[in-house]
């Protein structure tokens, strides 16, 4: 980062950090939509290859458009560096194949994204990495499981769904205790509301698909931290492959300017929807790290600047009330993804957590009539309207 970046501020940064222009001098970041790049001879061809002169080779693992978005996001999350990967899931893949090895431990929080579990719980002990997952937000259910072997304590904060918030500071002197790295997925609140880093995280994981974008428009990941993680990260990146496109970086770029404002909006908006839907007598809980009836509601207030824009909530009646819910609804869309500028509503124990056995989704938290809001840029009162007609259908 140059001197002048570290002395903007977020919004400033969200428009203008990492940009490198070509010898064309264009005003919007570039899309360099290319394979691979021409070397003058063969002996620029072997030194950039081998890493001896700079320059990109292949945009499997160097492209400029790629580079600009992981600049950007590194200066927003404070961070030396960034990689770019495929997707959110790639994030979390290409950093547990990069840093772990067979016989390493991980502990876990139990509320994750469905496919985190899946993966940390299925596929990485095929290759003797393992998983503890640990219920609930206290350190001393995380101090209970960790091991000889553990290398990794991995968390949301907040979860998805039900934004269970951890304390980043405690975890990371845990996890430093024992040499360990603690990785904090902050897909939820974004670098504008949280700097997981600066409270003591070794890397911040990203979906870049959902606030980074912001519209549904592509799919993408990224890895933040100190260089010495990240580069390991790069390596296994440039071998194996789930590498982000240039056009999805370039449109990632896009999304990251308008960031702070579309976040904190959807904050707000989400903190006036939790409030009207709190109380409600077809409702038997919501959550919402801004509500003071937020069992972590204290620790959001001192590691948040807002509760984010995920809602969660109950439906009395189980699935079959939930499912009548959002069927009722005409506006909002029934999709699992999130972080859209439009407002979307999924059940999670049929969408994003059906892999998990019930058993599994129970320990999670995830009822049968749980209903997930991701609230987007609408107004507040019609998508309050729009949930009050899927209510009165329950």
């Amino acid at each position: 980062m140059s001197e002048r970046e570290e002395n903007w501020r977020e919004e400033t940064l969200a428009v203008r950090a990492g940009i490198a222009r070509s010898q064309f001098g264009e005003h919007s970041e570039a899309l360099f939509l290319t394979s691979s790049f021409v070397f003058a001879n063969a002996a620029e061809a072997a030194q950039r290859f081998s890493g001896e002169a700079p320059g990109d080779v292949y945009s499997r693992f160097t492209n400029p458009t790629v580079r600009m978005f992981e600049a950007r996001l590194a200066a927003l999350e404070g961070a030396e560096a960034a990689v770019a990967t495929a997707s959110g899931m790639a994030a979390i893949l290409a950093t547990a194949m990069a840093l772990l090895q067979c016989g390493d431990h991980i502990v876990a929080a139990r509320s994750l994204f469905g496919a985190t579990q899946q993966l940390f719980g299925a596929i990485l002990p095929r290759f003797g990495v393992t998983t503890t997952f640990v219920s609930g937000t206290q350190l001393d259910a995380f101090r209970a499981a960790i091991r000889p072997s553990t290398r990794l304590i991995f968390v949301e904060t907040p979860s998805n769904p039900l934004t269970e918030i951890h304390d980043i500071g405690a975890l990371a002197e845990l996890a430093h205790a024992v040499g360990a790295l603690l990785v904090v997925d902050n897909c939820f609140c974004t670098p504008i509301l949280q700097k997981p880093l600066a409270l003591g995280a070794d890397l911040v994981i990203h979906s870049a698909t959902k606030y980074l974008d912001g519209q549904g428009r592509v799919l993408g990941g990224a890895v933040c931290g100190a260089r010495r993680w990240t580069e390991e990260i790069h390596k296994f990146l440039r071998t194996a492959g789930p590498s982000l496109s240039p056009f999805n970086a370039w449109v990632l770029l896009k999304g990251l300017e308008t960031l702070p404002v579309r976040i904190r909006a959807q904050a707000a908006n989400a903190l006036e929807l939790a409030r009207r839907l709190e109380g409600h007598p077809k409702i038997r809980r919501v959550w919402y790290p801004g509500l003071p009836s937020h069992p972590q509601h204290a620790l959001a207030l001192r590691q948040q600047l807002a509760g984010g824009a995920i809602v969660s909530f109950e439906a009395e009646g189980g699935k079959k009330a939930a499912w009548r819910l959002i069927d009722a609804c005409r506006m909002l869309s029934i999709t699992a993804n999130l972080g859209d500028v439009k407002t979307t509503i999924t059940h999670p124990a049929s969408t994003t957590h059906g892999r998990l056995t019930p058993e599994e989704r129970e320990a999670a938290g995830i009822g049968e009539g749980l209903v997930r809001i991701a609230v987007g840029l609408e107004a507040v009162e019609d998508i309050h309207r729009d949930l009050l007609r899927g209510l009165d259908a329950c």
